[in-house]
């Protein structure tokens, strides 16, 4: 698009990814300047055959699209949906006399420059133009100071294209003849399944310890001192420390013999010996306490809070970063970087000081050096956009842009205050019981003298439990060798818990911390994988499937080198070191596919596959039982000596225990005989269906015609009358009056206008039908009373569309406000099942979700996650009349 004040004979043609970067872009270059999008990558490797040119077809490499018996030469070809977009920019470049490549100043923005400056062959000079925000000024900078390409960097990139492209073609149909069709295998995609499947293996693995021990509340005596009272737990009895949850192994048994298990009576004992007891202050320890601020956002500590704080996902959180960015609101979000520009130090301490006064700001401005090894070639931390921040006020932004927005802005303007300081103390507490045993209660408390850098943002946590950076427990003012007396004494159970299951933000600081993969990839990967049906949600949890525990199976025990975490890390250095001209993008590749030095390469590993055992691959047996799961083509399923039940797809696997795997086998096949028709002498059965629950007849086998006579055409076979049971009735107690009901819709009304009117179930519930005409009935059970009479009059009424057909049916929960657009949200029933809803955007709940538990987080998170779609688009209506010729 021209810039402003531009004409489209500009002679300088600037070239970014998107429409929206374009536009704003456009608008801060003056006369001759054409801003124009490539809409991302306009070339890559083939995905289908149908790409491949025709001159290498024949070629044993062509499928992969990698030349690897010739320098693993890739081979590009322009995407079909960009052939018009190239064209376009082919068009503007000959009117141009000279070319500027605005793509991000990433690895991946690096090829993308170089492959346009590829395709379309300038004749003119090539600049290569970054930046880190979209700002006037930053866009004149980057206009008056280009720079070359920096192939090193696209070498980089194009290695870890290729190697994951080798990785996932070769890996992938492996999966298909072991597994199941159409699966996936991805250099990190494999290895983040893993350690999610290794998390729930943990969980199965992990036996519950139970102890107990005492709390007690003690009371100074002194009533002029607020608090008076404090609460310490017991944590020796005669100098041996009492065991807490910390003391088990995952087994249940105490790691050591050294700390003291208190059962149920141990501790119901003691604490009645010590009900009569004199107490005493033991020591006092007071220290300074002192909190540092965090650091400005990088890509993985965004996603991380925004998944913690406002329940985004890590893909929804890059979507409403990406748009901010590109409008000019916030610096470039994919980065390894927590430094701050002089210019944003500046900004963030002038606008510190303007909200919160001088007394908040030190006197030298923080610098913050980067804790990842190997932090990627880019760029500045995330943080507002110019020498100026905007307030989230003064943006204009509104829903989750600017909440998204709010919290980058807490966070780096938090980055540039003083420290929070104030004092914590440690109390112990000694009694002796009534039997002469010495016992200690330990207290701890903190409070907050200056809350610095606090007031502006506090870190969310993982835990819930874990208390906040700004919290403060008081204890009373306390010294040595005050007398205390118990005002209560109570008896605590506790139990030991699994691991916690990954969530988004805790998964990505897993694979940060491994060194495994970029921060750029991660919210691709966790979409990968939960799309792909490896891994679903519950609530905010990452749950694995046991479709991912026969991959992860297969992958650990046939491909363990490509699953292994080292050796994944190691990747990542390898492509750090060929962008830093430290290593060569060929010789890596080969080592990677062909081997060396007597390890094994890919080719070889996907060469003999003849010792995989599919079923066994796939077979999971249940400790104590002779119940085996398998996965099937179709899904999970118990075995048991040939019999078979099915397993629910939203259960997770560490609930798949002994005694629920007995229940699933109690539970009615969905084959129940209910009777015979006594009309036709057919015998009418129930049945659990791929769609619901339903009744049958079943039709006698036809007898085989005499030799020589025709068989019957496949129109002449008799179908068997089938209907689904309505919602009120179910598979245990459906009777044979109930199935010869639904067996004998639709039923016939009678005529209106010398039409049929009949009253039917169909996909959207109950309706009566004239003709091409419907309306819906209120209830399915109206089905069997409807008169000719009531039918006339419901025909007679104007046609209803969308969701109020009917009368609205209650809501099935109240959530509460949405966090975005502010409205009340619930859990309705809908035609394709339950969905939330805050009156304007509708999200389905999906696997693992369910109505009586769901939260308003994770709806939030849903309806997030709709919003960014956007609406689904018409279908576009077949012209009336048409016909083929």
């Amino acid at each position: 698009m021209p810039a402003n004040n531009g004409n489209s004979a500009g002679t300088r043609l600037v070239i970014v990814e998107s429409p929206a970067k374009a536009k704003t872009i456009a608008g801060y270059l003056g006369r001759g300047y054409v801003v124009e999008s490539s809409i991302g990558h306009i070339r890559d490797l083939p995905e289908k055959a149908d790409d491949i040119p025709e001159k290498y077809k024949g070629e044993t490499w062509a499928r992969l699209g990698v030349n690897v018996e010739h320098e693993f030469e890739p081979l590009y070809v322009v995407n079909p949906d960009k052939k018009s977009q190239v064209s376009k920019l082919k068009q503007l470049l000959k009117d141009a006399d000279e070319l500027y490549l605005a793509t991000d100043e990433d690895r991946e923005g690096e090829a993308i420059a170089w492959h346009l400056r590829e395709v379309l062959k300038p004749k003119v000079p090539v600049h290569r133009m970054v930046f880190h925000e979209i700002t006037p000024q930053a866009i004149r900078e980057a206009v008056s100071n280009p720079r070359d390409l920096n192939l090193r960097l696209v070498d980089a990139q194009e290695t870890r294209r290729i190697l994951d492209r080798l990785y996932g073609y070769e890996v992938s149909p492996v999966l298909w003849r072991k597994v199941k069709p159409r699966l996936s295998a991805g250099r990190v995609q494999s290895v983040a399944t893993r350690l999610v499947v290794e998390r729930e293996r943990d969980r199965m693995a992990f036996t519950v310890a139970h102890y107990w021990d005492l709390s007690a509340l003690f009371d100074t005596g002194k009533k002029e001192e607020d608090p008076r009272a404090f609460t310490a737990a017991l944590s020796s009895v005669d100098g041996r420390r009492v065991a807490q949850g910390r003391d088990f192994a995952s087994t249940g048994r105490l790691k050591s013999t050294d700390v003291l298990h208190l059962d149920e009576r141990a501790a119901g004992e003691l604490a009645g010996r010590l009900r009569e007891s004199a107490f005493a202050v033991s020591s006092v320890e007071r220290k300074p306490y002192t909190r540092k601020p965090y650091a400005p956002f990088r890509t993985t500590t965004l996603q991380q809070e925004a998944s913690r704080k406002l329940g985004f996902s890590a893909k929804y959180t890059m979507q409403v970063a990406q748009r901010l960015y590109e409008n000019g609101y916030i610096t470039y979000m994919r980065t390894d970087s927590i430094t701050l520009s002089e210019t944003a130090v500046a900004a963030a301490r002038s606008q510190a000081i303007k909200l919160y006064g001088k007394a908040y700001v030190p006197d030298k401005p923080r610098s913050y050096a980067s804790k990842v090894k190997n932090a990627q070639e880019a760029h500045e931390a995330i943080r507002p956009a110019g020498e100026e921040f905007r307030t989230p006020g003064e943006t204009g932004l509104n829903g989750d842009m600017f909440r998204l927005y709010e919290l980058i802005w807490q966070r780096t303007v938090a980055s540039q205050m003083k420290d929070a300081t104030g004092e914590s103390v440690s109390v112990k507490v000694t009694g002796e019981s009534s039997t002469g045993e010495r016992v200690e209660f330990s207290a701890t408390g903190r409070t907050i003298t200056f809350y610095g850098f606090l007031r502006a943002y506090v870190e969310g946590a993982d835990d819930p439990s874990t208390d906040r950076d700004d919290s403060e427990k008081r204890l009373p003012n306390l010294a040595e060798g005050d007398r205390l007396t118990v005002s209560e004494l109570n008896v605590l159970a506790h139990a030991t818990k699994p691991p916690a299951r990954y969530t988004e933000a805790s998964l990505i600081k897993e694979l940060e911390d491994r060194e495994i993969g970029r921060p750029s990839t991660y919210s691709s990967i966790i979409g990968t994988i939960l799309d792909r049906g490896y891994v679903f949600k519950k609530g905010t949890a990452l749950v694995p499937s046991f479709l991912a525990f026969a991959v992860v199976n297969l992958l650990e025990q046939h491909f363990g080198n490509l699953v292994d975490y080292d050796f994944t890390a190691e990747m990542e250095k390898v492509l750090d070191d060929i962008a830093n001209d430290r290593a060569e993008r060929v010789p890596e590749l080969r080592r990677f596919y062909f081997g060396e030095n007597g390890d094994e390469g890919l080719k070889e590993m996907v060469t003999d596959l003849g010792e995989i055992d599919a079923k066994e691959i796939s077979s999971f047996p249940i400790k104590g039982t002779d119940i085996v799961i398998r996965v099937g083509r179709y899904g999970p399923y118990l075995d048991r000596e040939g019999a078979r039940v099915n397993v629910p797809e939203d259960l997770a696997p560490d609930e798949l225990t002994a005694e629920k795997a007995e229940e699933l086998f109690a539970q009615p096949s969905g084959d129940r005989e209910l009777g015979t028709d006594p009309e036709t002498g057919r015998l009418i059965v129930a049945k659990s269906g791929r769609f619901g629950p339903y009744v049958t007849e079943v039709i006698p086998e036809p007898e085989e015609p005499a030799e020589g006579a025709k068989k019957s055409r496949k129109k002449d076979v008799v179908k068997p009358r089938t209907g689904s049971l309505f919602k009120s009735m179910s598979l245990n107690t459906v009777t044979l009056d109930d199935a010869l009901k639904l067996l004998s819709l639709p039923r016939v009304l009678g005529e209106i206008d010398g039409q049929e009117v009949t009253a039917q179930n169909g996909r959207y519930g109950p309706y009566v039908k004239k003709g091409t005409d419907s309306r819906s009935l209120a209830a399915e059970e109206d089905l069997f009373t409807v008169t000719l009479e009531q039918a006339k009059e419901l025909l007679a009424q104007p046609k209803q569309r969308g969701r109020g057909r009917a009368a609205a049916a209650p809501p099935l929960r109240e959530l509460g406000d949405d966090p975005s657009s502010k409205k009340p949200v619930v859990v309705k029933e809908g035609r394709f099942g339950p969905y939330v809803t805050d009156g304007e955007t509708n999200a389905s709940l999906r696997k693992g979700d369910a109505v009586e538990s769901i939260t308003i987080e994770r709806a939030a998170e849903l309806l997030a996650e709709r919003r960014a779609r956007g609406p689904a688009p018409k279908r576009p209506r077949a012209k009336a009349g048409a016909s083929k010729t």
